[in-house]
């Protein structure tokens, strides 16, 4: 994945008035000393023979994985740009998730955005993006021919192939090995799978991070992946696809017949007898598995507590892997365990526990991040022990329903 940086970012300075080379430094929280950039290539047309300083005027949030960040940044620019075109919600971002989980769409507008994008020698691809920087433009000191800015779009290219290859090996890389899908397959087979499925995503999301959501982008995302209109993505992490494709696409109105007749018919029944076990009903009428919903409860109220004790400021990084990691088991548990909880029929055991290890993995780093936490005295003791507590049992719960999945076929 890119190392982003942008939350991290304090002020910087970035130098092409030499023809050829980008040099620069980059300020960010938690470290005194700037990044220092020596890179060969050129800037956009609109950055291009210019020096650019810019200021982040916003809460800065020290990435997790500063320390790895290297002092000089050795390489090659990919592109670097202060006329990208982004989409900006015109309402506080909490505000404008909350109109998105309502189905609701937040005011937006188009906006200009910094874009700076490097291949260092020891970070791969490193990005600072951000529409809300202050910025300061000199006056060029020369411009890129139309031959220069095809070289530059062309070297840009270069090292996104190369980042973009590292992607394709770390795909390959868990691709390898994997059980013939008609065999019979355990929880390590299935662990292979998730994996692979992950390798799939981040590249996804690389490209698209990339490229945007316009119709060229998805053309251009596509290619990548290994997709075509005539041959659409057939692996299960993308939705599986006829061995007959083209002879069995339907029309649109097709897929929203179907789509149509999908919603209307009746969600599932949990059965009565499994109440209490498999699944509980929540105070707003939904169906939840147990421990799903007391390790979701839980978090929340973790969460919650550290709000008003106006922790949020604080940016420790223990407490925020605490707070995060106890989030995401909840996801997670929601993941392996919904469709059961919906009474939706049985479900292969081995495929559930390579999900619930998944949980356990989580569960783990909420620990690690809560014992971490103690000795700086950020929280209540009583906090301190309730989440202990919480935390422990949730986790007999998950080596619990793994054992009984193990002996489920």
């Amino acid at each position: 994945m890119a190392f982003r940086i942008h939350d991290s970012v304090v002020r910087g300075e970035i130098d092409n008035r030499v023809k050829g080379i980008v040099r620069g430094k980059i300020w960010v929280e938690g470290r005194a000393e700037p990044v220092t950039l020596e890179l060969k290539g050129n800037a956009w047309p609109d950055l291009a023979g210019c020096r650019l300083t810019f200021s982040n005027p916003l809460k800065r949030i020290p990435h997790p994985g500063l320390d790895t960040l290297h002092p000089v940044q050795r390489g090659t620019i990919g592109d670097l740009t202060a006329s990208r075109k982004v989409r900006v919600f015109d309402i506080p971002m909490p505000k404008a998730y909350l109109m998105c989980k309502r189905g609701e769409k937040p005011p937006e507008h188009m906006a200009n955005c910094l874009y700076l994008e490097w291949f260092s020698e020891g970070n791969g691809r490193v990005v600072i993006e951000s529409a809300d920087f202050e910025l300061n433009i000199s006056a060029p000191e020369w411009r890129l021919t139309p031959a220069e800015e095809k070289q530059r779009a062309k070297d840009a290219e270069a090292g996104w192939k190369m980042f973009s290859k590292q992607l394709n090996e770390a795909l390959e890389k868990q691709k390898r090995g994997q059980k013939d899908p008609e065999a019979e397959w355990d929880e390590h087979d299935y662990e292979k799978f998730m994996k692979e499925c992950d390798a799939r995503t981040d590249k996804y999301m690389e490209l698209q991070e990339k490229y945007g959501d316009s119709d060229e982008a998805e053309a251009k995302i596509a290619k990548e992946m290994g997709w075509d209109r005539e041959d659409p993505p057939s692996h299960e992490c993308f939705g599986a696809a006829s061995e007959n494709d083209e002879e069995e696409l339907m029309s649109v109105e097709e897929m929203n017949r179907i789509t149509e007749e999908a919603l209307n018919e009746p969600l599932p029944e949990p059965e009565p007898h499994r109440e209490g076990i498999d699944w509980i009903r929540t105070v707003r009428g939904d169906i939840r598995h147990p421990l799903q919903h007391r390790c979701h409860e839980s978090a929340m109220k973790v969460w919650h507590e550290c709000d008003e004790l106006d922790l949020d400021k604080c940016g420790d990084e223990d407490l925020e892997q605490f707070v995060f990691e106890f989030q995401t088991t909840g996801v997670k548990l929601g993941g392996a365990l919904h469709g059961i909880a919906q009474g939706r029929g049985p479900r292969d055991g081995a495929f559930t526990v390579a999900y619930l290890k998944r949980a356990l993995n989580h569960l783990h780093q909420a620990q690690a991040g809560l014992e971490a936490v103690v000795p700086k005295k950020l929280l209540p003791e009583k906090m301190v022990s309730e989440a202990r507590k919480e935390l422990f049992e949730i986790r007999e719960g998950i080596l619990s329903l793994m054992d009984e999945f193990r002996g489920r076929k």
